[in-house]
């Protein structure tokens, strides 16, 4: 009887794991990386035998790289809170209120960063004074948390839990867990942008979950408001590549860490009028 007790227990178990989306070792690394891209250890590279420049990349004078696409956020008002357990004692309830905004489709890849090779990758390991200095080159800023949050959420009111919805925090959504586990191991950066087009939002963003967790700045440039919770150092939104654990995917997390830092686990993404 004990013994038959506690297979049910397992076959629960196992079950719930399978419904909530959670990944698991020995799964097919194949299923992380979305079409046209190809396993290849810890990573999704573009170009699979079919096609050497997927869908949604493009060719380009450095090869196979990201579009230059921009897309606007409408003006928004959305509450935020402690809407779950692992919230808890991490988030303020408040009312996030923006502006409209265009920000980048695509993280900043190594060939727009102006780096050499694998040029679809997302560039990392900047500082902040780094990541304001190129976003201002191209007539832009980081964008705020609160705006990037909205951006995240889609501005839907309520906000959802992760760029795509509310659950399903599988490693074909989002480049995560990449170093050791449970996505893949040995990972020592990010992955390919826009390898993971089931994580995007329904706005057509990409990799606002996982890849690089992305510089914000401190407040709007535009408008003199806060742009977020106050901290004494920088702030990086979305999780990265590194991170285990699916709760530092959720919207509201972030990684609080030193402005002059260069992280492997950071990256960004930039703001622009609208």
């Amino acid at each position: 009887m004990r013994r038959a007790i506690a297979g049910a227990i397992v076959l629960v178990a196992v079950a719930a794991a399978v419904a909530l989306g959670i990944a698991r070792e020995g799964e097919d690394p194949g299923a992380r990386c979305g079409q046209g891209f190809a396993a290849r250890g810890a990573r999704c590279l573009p170009g699979d035998g079919a096609s050497p420049c997927p869908r949604p990349l493009v060719n380009t004078e450095h090869g196979c790289d990201a579009p230059d696409l921009r897309l606007l956020l409408p003006a928004a008002s959305i509450a935020v809170g402690p809407s779950d357990w692992e919230a808890e004692g991490r988030v303020t309830a408040r009312t996030l209120q923006v502006q409209a905004f265009r920000v980048d489709a695509f993280e900043v890849t190594r060939g727009r960063w102006g780096q050499t090779g694998d040029a679809a990758r997302a560039a990392s390991g900047m500082t902040r004074a780094e990541a304001e200095a190129f976003c201002a080159s191209r007539q832009g800023r980081l964008p705020t948390e609160d705006e990037w949050m909205v951006a995240a959420a889609s501005a839907m009111n309520p906000p959802r839990r992760y760029p795509w919805g509310d659950t399903g925090a599988v490693c074909r959504r989002a480049a995560w867990g990449l170093a050791s586990g449970p996505c893949g191991r040995g990972a020592d950066g990010p992955d390919t942008v826009g390898a993971h087009p089931d994580g995007d939002s329904p706005l057509g963003l990409h990799d606002l979950a996982g890849n690089v967790a992305e510089w914000v700045g401190d407040r709007a440039a535009w408008d003199g408001e806060d742009g977020g919770e106050a901290t004494a150092g920088g702030i990086a939104k979305g999780g990265s590549w590194s991170d285990g654990l699916a709760s530092e995917l959720r919207i509201w997390a972030r990684l609080e860490l030193d402005p002059g830092s260069r992280d492997a686990r950071v990256g960004l993404r930039c703001a622009y009028p609208p």
